[in-house]
């Protein structure tokens, strides 16, 4: 499918939604949409896969136009059911029953049969606890069917309901739509539902234009120097991952098959199973990724603690973007936590370190983290300099960006990028101050493909270039007391253009000289009249 075939399937499905959700808040809506989305990804999956498993076995449903071959195959063949789900579920590791599946769901909802809400209900239970055991579990928790939202009873709820399939299913029709492009789909709903979120939106979203850059940062640094290909990455952490969407924007940079694990933590349960669904919708297997639901600061994964250090993980890239300037109360148990223990811990104003720590504790020794963070970070004293100094002494601090106000749904404040490495290579950090470069929008800043590229490209190279970049010694770093503010180290103040006093002393004579012969000739003319010349 074509960018633009794509660009379409987003607009029509995006119409859809915001015709059909009337009352209802865009955030609760959303996850019917995105639900119903997943569900089509899923079943398109399945039949394909079951096509494949059963072969010339799989029936031809001309004669029952209505009916899935799937249903068709079952009710001919009742004593063979339970192994064919048993090689399923070893093959695409789930099972859907055929009256769950969306061709026989948007049928229902065509004939606005009475039974669509209970048949979905049963659907999403048996695929959650039923399917198959870790993948699902609980994956369509937020999505409430009986919510009075859709409908104060259950023939409201159910009519409801049918609408919204309905019209979705037949926007769905106009387009061949495979896995990428439902993949798609489902990221750009979600950047449009985010748009209209307002501060809810940073739960969920890192735009797009920020995912890239963070993106390019881990990917470049896995490159071989020597071949500039790039290398292959054994595992990747987002610990304040969202929808997934900044996870899935590194393994689309890198490719693939180029990143054995991606692993997630997210708090908001809502966005936890965003998540899970957005990783499978864009073809990423379910042995491929972990995302664990959790409190990131508390540390709250098991897999990440400390009680067996030789067996924890470590990570070859790190990427986040963690709320800003988020109230936490931290305890002193978490002062004598191996994240903090060296550091000290964030003020409870802002856990913005409580969240760097955290990922820096975790990462490689080759590694590279990129974070996005409030411009806060890097002048505010008191423990949060303490921290700032001590990353800078031991030299993790590789790369600060600046970046340009209004790009972010949730907030109009500017933002940075830092860039943190465990070894690295150079004794200087690079200083960026992009916050010039965009293009204005009505809502919100853009940042386009070649300002991108130019904050990529002076990162790669560690260009300098004046009023944009500078490399600055630890020395002077240490003169300005370890205060990292941009505009300290890279200014953009307009140079005065310089006056050339003896061209501008004798434009001022020309004009002088102009208005004494037009006086004259002035004078001339009152003389005729008999008037009495000007002085």
């Amino acid at each position: 499918m074509t960018e633009q075939n794509q660009k379409q399937l987003g607009n029509t499905l995006w119409g859809i939604a915001d015709q059909l959700r009337g009352a209802m808040n865009a955030d609760d809506f959303r996850d019917y949409m995105l639900s119903f989305l997943f569900l089509r990804y899923l079943s398109d999956n399945y039949e394909t896969a079951a096509q494949k498993e059963l072969g010339s076995d799989y029936p031809d449903n001309q004669a029952q136009p209505n009916t899935t071959p799937l249903q068709l195959w079952y009710n001919q063949n009742p004593d063979d059911i339970a192994e064919f789900e048993k090689q399923m579920r070893r093959k695409v590791h789930y099972v859907i029953q055929p009256q769950h599946l969306w061709g026989s769901i948007a049928e229902m909802a065509r004939t606005q049969d009475k039974e669509l809400l209970r048949t979905l209900h049963d659907g999403f239970k048996y695929i959650e606890n039923e399917s198959f055991a870790s993948t699902f579990q609980g994956l369509f928790s937020e999505i409430n069917l009986d919510s009075e939202k859709l409908g104060k009873t259950y023939s409201n709820r159910n009519a409801k309901l049918c609408t919204i399939i309905k019209a979705i299913a037949e926007g769905l029709e106009q387009f061949s739509t495979n896995s990428d492009t439902l993949g798609d789909a489902y990221e750009y709903l979600i950047g449009q539902f985010a748009s209209g979120s307002g501060q809810k939106a940073g739960e969920f979203y890192t735009p797009q234009q920020i995912s890239s850059i963070l993106s390019a940062i881990v990917t470049l640094d896995s490159q071989d120097p020597s071949t500039g290909k790039k290398k292959h990455l054994d595992s990747i952490l987002d610990f304040a991952c969202g929808s997934g969407s900044l996870l899935l924007n590194v393994r689309h940079q890198l490719d693939s098959h180029s990143i054995n694990k991606i692993y997630g933590q997210e708090k908001n349960i809502t966005t936890y199973n965003l998540a899970r669904m957005n990783m499978l919708l864009h073809g990423v297997k379910d042995s491929e990724f972990e995302i664990f639901h959790g409190d990131t600061l508390l540390n709250e994964w098991e897999m990440l603690r400390e009680a067996n250090p030789a067996k924890k993980p470590y990570f070859d890239a790190i990427v986040a973007n963690p709320p800003f300037s988020y109230r936490w109360e931290p305890t002193d148990a978490l002062g004598e936590d191996m994240r903090f223990k060296n550091y000290g811990l964030a003020p409870k104003s802002a856990a913005d370190f409580a969240f760097l720590l955290h990922g820096f504790h975790f990462l490689k020794p080759e590694g590279t983290m990129a974070i996005v963070l409030p411009h806060g970070v890097l002048f505010r004293g008191g423990a949060e300099e303490r921290i700032r100094t001590k990353l800078l002494k031991d030299g993790n601090i590789d790369t600060v960006i600046g970046l340009p106000a209004n790009l972010f749904y949730s907030t109009g404040i500017p933002v940075c990028i830092v860039v943190l490495k465990k070894c690295k290579k150079s004794d200087d950090v690079l200083f960026i101050n992009a916050s010039e470069h965009f293009e204005k929008g009505k809502r919100q800043n853009r940042l386009l493909p070649e300002h991108i590229h130019k904050i990529v490209d002076t990162y790669q190279f560690r260009k300098e270039e004046e009023r944009y970049s500078r490399r600055i010694s630890m020395e002077e770093i240490e003169t300005q007391g370890y205060n990292l503010n941009i505009s300290r180290y890279i200014s953009t103040a307009m140079l005065e253009e310089e006056i050339d006093l003896g061209a501008v002393n004798g434009k001022l004579l020309a004009l002088d000289n102009k208005i004494v012969a037009a006086t004259k000739k002035h004078n001339e003319f009152l003389k005729e009249l008999g008037l009495p010349p000007l002085p």
